[in-house]
């Protein structure tokens, strides 16, 4: 057990609480930007400076009330965000001063935080922003959602849309190193160019400047076995209606929908998957903590070897955590979105 002597008092925290639920999208207006001291951890807690955030889209849904498969964020409470941080005060023996920890920070300089929900990563092996990336829940989420609920086999088609982002590039590698064909759907040519030309996929559907439909049908003539949705709306729709049989469907995400100021659009084809005795299944990546390990293993070996490439958009500055976010939802965000919060 470790820790500084240090005036906790004189330690400031910068910090965006969540007061309002939003409407529509994210606004400035729906947070309070405050500064107080840092407080002390509690035995078994540790306190850690926050050096890099994670922006991700669930953090739309845990701003909503309501029933999901986490309580949302209390009105008055730190916004909840996955952060990278170093420890400065411990008072846990399995975390010492100077450990660089992966865990739920919350959008602030300073967080309190259990040590068994804390990861240490080891600086030297990865940039730090990419374990909050390809090596961190965006990869895990990657990594399980393909490989339990799609169950790849080699020689299949699969289609995951969001392609460019955090998750959807790592299932395209993933089925690339599974033996799969991977067609990706993203928005604009630079994003479509990357994922082919950087990280390997066999084909790009642009959905800002191509017919979704028609270019379905030219890269997968014999159907889609595997898709992968971060979008819904009407990308899932489409996708829906060129299955093969058999086909397993893998809900992640719907960020086209998160925003919505009406009833969430839901699934107008799901027909085809009686159709084509297809599956659907959704999934969230905290099901399978157990199971972290295997999977940090296994997106550690691929990155070491090569097959696993990423990318990080990274913003400076706390202070524009309300902003940032709304990159995530306009798709302007070129691979993972990061923060940086302080300097390493």
């Amino acid at each position: 057990m470790c820790e500084y002597e240090l005036d906790m008092s004189t330690i400031q925290n910068r910090q965006f609480k969540l007061t309002s639920r939003p409407v529509g999208m994210v606004k400035r207006g729906d947070f309070e930007f405050v500064t107080t001291p840092a407080a002390e951890p509690g035995p078994g807690e540790a306190l850690v400076r926050v050096l890099y955030l994670s922006l991700d889209p669930a953090m739309r849904g845990w701003m909503n009330e309501g029933r999901s498969y986490i309580a949302p964020v209390g009105l008055g409470e730190v916004m909840r965000a996955g952060g990278i941080g170093r420890v400065v005060v411990s008072k846990d023996s399995s975390l010492a001063v100077g450990d660089t920890v992966v865990g739920m920070t919350g959008v602030q300089d300073y967080a309190i935080a259990n040590a068994k929900g804390l990861t240490k990563v080891d600086s030297r092996l990865a940039p730090l922003p990419r374990y909050l990336g390809a090596l961190g829940m965006p990869g895990l989420t990657a990594y399980f959602g393909l490989l339990d609920i799609g169950q790849p086999k080699e020689g299949e088609t699969v289609v995951v849309s969001a392609a460019a982002g955090a998750v959807g590039g790592v299932v395209g590698q993933i089925a690339r190193i599974k033996g799969c064909r991977a067609i990706g759907i993203a928005g604009g040519p630079d994003k479509c160019r990357y994922i082919v030309e950087e990280l390997g996929f066999d084909a790009s559907i642009d959905y800002k400047n191509e017919d979704v439909r028609a270019a379905l049908a030219q890269h997968c003539p014999k159907g889609i076995d595997i898709y992968f949705d971060n979008v819904g709306g009407d990308i899932l729709d489409i996708v829906l209606s060129a299955l093969a049989r058999r086909a397993r469907v893998i809900i992640c995400g719907a960020i086209s929908q998160y925003n919505a100021r009406e009833s969430i659009q839901g699934p107008r084809n799901y027909l085809s998957l009686l159709i084509n005795h297809a599956l659907m299944e959704g999934f969230v990546v905290f099901d399978y903590a157990a199971r972290y390990p295997e999977g940090m293993q296994a997106l550690a070996g691929w990155t070491l070897n090569g097959k696993l490439k990423a990318r990080e958009d990274i913003v400076e500055g706390l202070e524009t955590f309300p902003d940032t976010l709304q990159k995530l939802f306009r798709g302007d965000n070129f691979g993972k979105l990061v923060i940086k919060v302080a300097d390493e």
